[in-house]
């Protein structure tokens, strides 16, 4: 049996919310029974040290831990792995050349969601995934500009993140509509979602005032995807 491996807990909530996107998905794409999704090893490791405070420089280095999930993963004969975690992906290279199982990239899945035509996308990260420039880069290569958020509406995002951690979703909305109203204002016509707690955030906004891509459903659906093409759901 083909396992999906997860390595996750950054944050819980997010990791279940991907997790619950790839049982959608699998069933929009046919599952009609247990047996028909397809198989997933979770690591659920929320004592990773904190990604965004890594890359600021204020923070414990994640990488041997995430590492150390990588290694359980890979232990356990998974042939895939995804990583539910923009922040991560900072190390992505370190992860990828550690591991015997391929790992999906989030932040180059999202990217090439955003809508064709888009001039202008938004980031939507931590202040360390921001400093590091991941979705800048990604978003140049597409002949996209990015629009960087400044100091007070990078604020905005973190808090929106922090009440995610908390378990506040509404609160979270209203600074993540402030922020989408500051964004738009500075002449972005998308924003990527490039934190996998922004997502859930965004499902209490009325009316986003711009396209949202989702950096979680963007991952679940290449997980899917993959799978799926190799027969994964397919009990033997």
């Amino acid at each position: 049996m083909a396992l999906i491996g997860i390595l996750g807990g950054m944050g819980p909530l997010a990791t279940v919310d991907f997790m619950e996107r790839v049982i959608q998905l699998t069933s929009a794409a046919g599952a009609l029974r247990d047996q028909q999704h397809l198989p997933l090893l979770v690591a659920n490791l929320p004592h990773i040290p904190d990604r965004s405070n890594a890359m600021l420089g204020t923070g414990e280095d994640p990488l041997p831990a995430l590492l150390d999930g990588i290694d359980m993963l890979n232990r356990n004969g998974v042939e895939l792995i995804a990583v539910p975690c923009n922040s991560a992906h900072y190390w992505y290279d370190a992860m990828h050349a550690h591991s015997s199982a391929p790992i999906l990239h989030i932040a180059e899945t999202c990217v090439a969601a955003v809508p064709p035509g888009t001039r202008c996308a938004a980031v939507l990260a931590t202040g360390g995934t921001l400093y590091s420039g991941l979705y800048q880069r990604i978003l140049a290569a597409h002949d996209i500009v990015p629009v960087a958020p400044d100091e007070d509406t990078q604020q905005r995002l973190d808090a929106c993140i922090h009440a995610v951690k908390a378990g506040d979703l509404i609160g979270s909305a209203e600074h993540l509509s402030a922020a989408l109203d500051d964004l738009q204002a500075r002449g972005a016509d998308a924003a990527v979602m490039g934190c996998t707690e922004i997502p859930l955030a965004a499902r209490h906004l009325k009316a986003p005032p711009m396209t949202l891509v989702d950096s979680t459903l963007e991952l679940a659906r290449a997980t899917v995807s993959y799978g799926l093409a190799r027969g994964w759901n397919a009990r033997r």
